[in-house]
């Protein structure tokens, strides 16, 4: 049972609410779709609920702690709902720089692209891929990130095309916004890109363009037209739009955000290149020189938790 205290969010396919848990008083976020459903079985058959029961538990993935459900009335005002709760979180990366007029420190923005990318790791290695990467659906509390909202996400062996909407338009990877629906798990990293700009500059890198053509001009703005053996192979599985782009010098993204260190820029790069195949997967990115200092912090607490297990056994071995 649960106590609603005040709207959250608003989504196209949902709501998320504050809520207390009546039973314990704990604070909890619930995510209320708007769409009916007929059955159990057709709750638990949603993509979003298999996907967090088989992501879970991770640290960097937003917890399910329990799936709502109601079956239906007959009334309106009690129409059947999949609800889904969640951990609350203080609030998303959108709301943390709305209106801000400092840049964030450094070491803060690496902690949260580090464990940002390691979630993304972990839903790839789980098949998984998300598909709507933005800041909106990327949660923190203190220094914790967490990665929200699985209801678009998709099977990563799962076939092609790919024919329903997905992602917002500022951070849709070309091969999304020129393909009818040929991409892959590898959108995700484009979208941890445009995070990762956006979270350094404090505005977005590719702002809503009106269409999908105009959108993929602002990206050629700032990293200019593709080669031609990349559009070549867009235009393979492209028939709702004409691929014949006029070479294009882009801007680049280091006059954008001059106070960032080298490899900073080199890593967001790397993660916005345009050909997918040499695009970095998030286990490549994680071993980014970006990351070293955070890379072997890790190795040292590993290291400090196996000396710690291991005298524990043996002073449980000499005690026995």
């Amino acid at each position: 049972m649960y106590r609603l205290i005040a709207k959250k969010g608003e989504g196209t396919f949902s709501e998320v609410l504050k809520a207390q848990c009546v039973k314990n008083g704990k604070m909890t976020a619930i995510k209320c779709m708007k769409s009916q459903f007929e059955s159990e079985e057709q709750v638990n058959n949603l993509r979003e609920i298999q996907a967090l029961r088989r992501l879970s538990p991770h640290p960097g993935i937003i917890k399910l702690v329990e799936v709502l459900y109601e079956q239906p009335t007959g009334r309106l005002a009690l129409a059947s709902d999949g609800d889904q709760v969640f951990e609350l979180m203080d609030m998303n990366i959108y709301e943390l720089i709305r209106g801000r007029r400092q840049y964030l420190p450094e070491a803060r923005i690496k902690s949260y692209m580090y464990q940002l990318i390691k979630a993304m790791d972990h839903m790839h290695r789980n098949g998984i891929f998300h598909r709507d990467i933005k800041p909106e659906n990327i949660l923190i509390s203190d220094d914790v990130l967490k990665l929200a909202d699985f209801g678009s996400c998709r099977g990563i062996y799962s076939k092609q095309p790919y024919t329903e909407y997905i992602s917002t338009r500022w951070y849709r990877a070309p091969e999304c916004l020129l393909t009818d629906g040929y991409y892959n798990y590898k959108m995700d990293l484009w979208g941890v890109g445009c995070v990762f700009f956006e979270i350094i500059s404090l505005y977005p890198l590719f702002p809503a363009g009106t269409n999908e053509l105009d959108q993929i001009h602002k990206i050629h703005n700032i990293l200019g037209t593709p080669p031609q053996e990349i559009l070549e192979k867009f235009k393979r599985h492209a028939t709702h739009m004409e691929l014949n782009f006029p070479p294009k010098e882009g801007s680049g993204v280091m006059k954008l955000i001059p106070h960032a260190l080298e490899d900073c820029i080199d890593l967001i790069l790397k993660l916005l290149t345009y050909n997918p195949e040499d695009r970095l997967s998030a286990r490549q990115a994680l071993r980014h020189a970006f990351f070293k200092d955070l890379r072997d912090m890790d190795k040292r607490v590993k290291r400090e938790l196996l000396a710690q297990k291991v005298k524990k056994s043996l002073l449980s071995s000499s005690c026995s």
